[in-house]
């Protein structure tokens, strides 16, 4: 699989699909749509976990991929970013994460294998969202205790783990492990699939996609843009990138300095725009769509799609753009790294 991506990659740009949750937040929910015969008399409240809809709400989160595949994305991501006993805790819902893993995949799969049969010239992938947890490993969440951590290198591990697993058993191609604000959060899930990759024999392609949270161009635990590429340069992958936190306009020179020095395929799905007072996203597909050309023009990226407050009138418009331009070579690594330590 590894191998038939990368040639994909090596023709033409891929285009990765926009918001799960901007398109989920246009269904009026209660919190009965969030529960099912089994969860009837779950004590906890249930709405606004928005991944427990693969199982409660299937046709829902069938019909978000159904969209985004006709808008012309190539690549669909699971309704999982929140699927690790660490996140659904919040729930008490632990007991259902492969459920949740599994029943995500299985449905993204089946539009994926149904838009692949209409057009087998251009084949539909799954990417199995590995979000970044409710947890950080490297900050402490009480500023009175700065070395207590909420949670470990091992919990985090483990959590990844399990999900992998599921998102494997129900057929993605590949896993992407997204939105990181702590690389060292992202060194477990990697590690985790590595382990995997190990034990089962199997390729498992991987994107990777870290977050810049503010106009400082560093991750939330304080990395820039070179030393997130440089702490997970030893795991092999299919892409590295970024997304979320800002709009494309301001990610441009972090996104810049990735496809300037990585050897990987640079992928990028920014939000669009930065939310208004209300929260929300005015970034229209045509204002989106303008910026996104920039980084086509400057030759930035081999995967594009949208982030936060994106849907797929957004994709729409990014995918057209994006067939017109010619995918990104990959740099020499080891030349940059070699350069910098002299």
């Amino acid at each position: 699989m590894t191998v038939y991506i990368r040639e994909i990659l090596e023709k033409r740009i891929l285009v990765l699909d926009g918001a799960m949750g901007t398109m989920i937040q246009k269904h009026p929910l209660t919190e009965e749509d969030f529960r099912n015969e089994a969860l009837k008399s779950h004590p906890h409240p249930l709405k606004g976990d928005n991944d427990l809809l693969s199982i409660t709400r299937p046709e829902i989160i069938k019909d978000i991929h159904r969209q985004y595949f006709e808008a012309g994305a190539d690549i669909a991501e699971t309704n999982t970013f929140n699927s690790t006993t660490i996140a659904q805790a919040d729930y008490h819902l632990e007991h259902l994460v492969y459920d949740l893993n599994f029943q995500s995949a299985k449905i993204a799969r089946e539009v994926a294998d149904e838009f692949t049969r209409m057009n087998p010239d251009k084949p539909r992938f799954v990417a199995g969202a590995m979000g970044p947890t409710n947890r950080t490993a490297s900050l402490s969440p009480d500023v009175n205790d700065p070395g207590y951590r909420a949670v470990s290198f091992d919990q985090l591990k483990q959590a990844y783990r399990e999900q992998a697993i599921a998102l494997l058993d129900g057929g993605v191609d590949l896993l992407i492990v997204e939105t990181i604000f702590d690389t060292l959060n992202a060194k477990a899930a990697l590690f985790a699939i590595d382990e995997l990759r190990e034990e089962l024999n199997r390729d498992i392609p991987i994107m990777v996609s870290g977050t810049i949270t503010d106009a400082s161009g560093r991750t939330l635990s304080g990395q820039t843009t070179e030393a997130f590429m440089i702490s997970i340069s030893h795991i092999p992958m299919i892409s590295i990138g970024l997304n979320c936190a800002l709009g494309a306009s301001a990610l441009r020179p972090y996104l810049k300095t990735m496809a300037d020095k990585s050897a990987n395929f640079v992928s990028a799905h920014p939000n669009a725009g930065l939310p208004n007072e209300f929260g929300q996203y005015d970034e229209s597909p045509e204002q989106m769509g303008a910026q996104i050309e920039v980084f086509l023009k400057e030759n930035l990226v081999n995967i594009i799609g949208g982030c936060c407050g994106t849907t797929p009138a957004h994709i729409k418009v990014i995918a057209e753009i994006a067939s017109k331009y010619a995918p990104r070579k990959p740099k020499d690594e080891l030349a940059w790294i070699s350069a910098e330590m002299n």
